[in-house]
């Protein structure tokens, strides 16, 4: 009869969600630099979210699902006059910071971007601080929000150190449900058990597939997959608050658990405890819109640019050096179907700014890019190299190069130097360099939405770590309050 039935014995809770309910609960946050690096990141990915509200194609996707739907305290979405109940707010908002690609990055065996987590976290904590205020209790304060923004930082970095969801067809957003479940469960009130519970519930979901990030279907999902993601996180989040038991041994059941199911039977593993560790690291996608891979090679053909400009009909070809993730995501030959399919071309992203000298969100555009067929004909003349240098440092925990090396031919028989970029501008490594240029980008961004002297007020406030951290959050957000 043992061979007919299952043994229906409720285990223990799997390892990994006990570290995570562990981190988030009850560990403390020391670092300063962590804190710093997070006001940085906050306001970029802010930044990014507001230039984003230029695109038609990105604000159709914003508001409430049912028109006239109004939220008494709702959770405001920057930018804009929305007020919506905490997840349609959180999918808002992650909509539009990940709308341009241009937020900040984490690169390992997984790939992703850490601050798509605001979206459930901003959201969630403007909610309580406006629902806290009108019931005469003390609002949360942006130090609060810092702190979740490293946490969750930090849950989904260090899972994708080592955890290659790629490789197997699935999707990274997987990992921001997971840390922005976490994280908000405790925002929300939850103590360890109830974010073991949650957390739980986000591996249960499952995982999407990577084939909208790739051809022959990269498309506009990829934009907002991070915002469905960190919205579902805040619905888990509720539900387990309301009482809803988790599934202990989701990743490790043998037959229905993540592992067997999704994960060819492999445990997860993590060889690092969580701290600040990511959020220290994280890479700044400062001057380009453009996925991470090719920021480098972006950087190297504005170099470049000056020496060909004046000789585009007499390129014979472009050698592309790079490493073996840009060649697995971003490489492609072909017609390219929309901005999406473009913001993740490798060969597009070198072929415009040679021409140009710069790229921006608007170069992915269907008009820019049937105006100019010399795009297209550069592209037809690039032939892709793997350095193995480049790869194995790419992977090195006290590397993390992300390197491009461009070299051009003409049909003279001369050419360009080999110029390399091992370290992009965002990169810990250069840090001093980048920040700066992390907050005109900022500025520029606020510019774009705001008034002037609205714009400066927001930029003194997330100049002042002090100032911001104390600051309740609820006032925060009404600096980004379009009326």
């Amino acid at each position: 009869m043992s061979n007919n039935v299952e043994l229906n014995q409720r285990p223990d809770p799997d390892a990994l969600l006990v570290q995570i309910a562990d981190y988030v609960d009850s560990t403390p946050i020391a670092s300063a630099e962590a804190y710093n690096t997070a006001r940085n990141c906050l306001m970029d990915t802010l930044g990014c979210g507001l230039l984003a509200l230029r695109f038609p194609e990105c604000t159709k996707h914003l508001g409430p699902l049912v028109p006239g739907t109004t939220v008494r305290h709702g959770a405001r979405v920057p930018g804009t006059s929305h007020e919506l109940d905490p997840v349609t707010a959180a999918f808002n908002i992650g909509c539009i910071i990940r709308w341009l690609d241009f937020n900040d990055t984490w690169l390992a065996a997984e790939w992703g971007h850490p601050s798509d987590n605001l979206g459930g976290i901003l959201a969630t904590a403007d909610y309580l601080s406006r629902v806290a205020v009108a019931e005469g209790k003390p609002p949360l304060t942006m130090r609060d929000v810092l702190t979740a923004m490293i946490k969750a930082h930090e849950i989904q970095g260090v899972l994708a150190l080592e955890n290659s969801f790629n490789r197997v067809g699935l999707d990274h957003v997987l990992l921001v449900r997971v840390a922005s479940t976490a994280v908000v469960t405790k925002m929300l009130g939850g103590n360890r058990d109830q974010i073991i519970d949650a957390v739980s519930q986000a591996w249960v979901d499952g995982c999407a597939l990577r084939t909208y990030r790739h051809a022959p279907n990269a498309g506009s999902r990829k934009s907002w997959a991070a915002g469905d993601a960190t919205s579902r996180a805040v619905r888990l989040a509720m539900i387990t608050m309301k009482g809803e038991m988790g599934l202990p041994s989701v990743l490790s059941a043998p037959k229905w658990g993540y592992y067997d199911v999704l994960f060819n039977g492999n445990a997860f593993s993590v060889k690092q405890d969580f701290a600040s560790y990511v959020m220290e690291n994280v890479l700044f996608k400062i001057s380009f819109p453009a996925e991470f891979h090719a920021q480098t090679a972006v950087e190297v053909a504005v170099t470049l640019h000056s020496q060909v400009k004046d000789r585009v009909d007499e390129i014979e070809r472009i050698e592309i050096t790079t490493h073996e993730s840009a060649i697995r995501i971003i490489s492609k030959e072909g017609e390219l179907a929309n901005p999406a399919d473009r913001d993740h071309c490798l060969q597009y992203m070198v072929a415009v700014p040679l021409l140009y000298g710069n790229l921006v969100a608007e170069h992915y555009e269907d008009a820019f890019h049937h105006a100019d067929p010399r795009i297209d004909a550069l592209r037809q003349k690039m032939v892709i190299k793997e350095d193995p240098r480049y790869s194995a440092e790419y992977l090195e925990a006290d590397k993390r190069s992300i390197a491009n090396a461009i070299q051009i031919f003409f049909t003279d028989g001369s050419s360009t130097e080999q110029v390399a970029v091992e370290y992009p501008i965002g990169h810990r490594r250069r840090r001093e360099e980048g920040i700066p240029v992390l907050e005109q980008k900022f500025r520029t961004n606020l510019a774009t939405r705001f008034p002037r002297a609205q714009s400066e007020k927001i930029v003194a406030l997330c100049s002042d770590q002090a100032a911001l951290e104390k600051t309740p959050v609820h006032e925060f957000m009404s600096l980004f309050v379009i009326n």
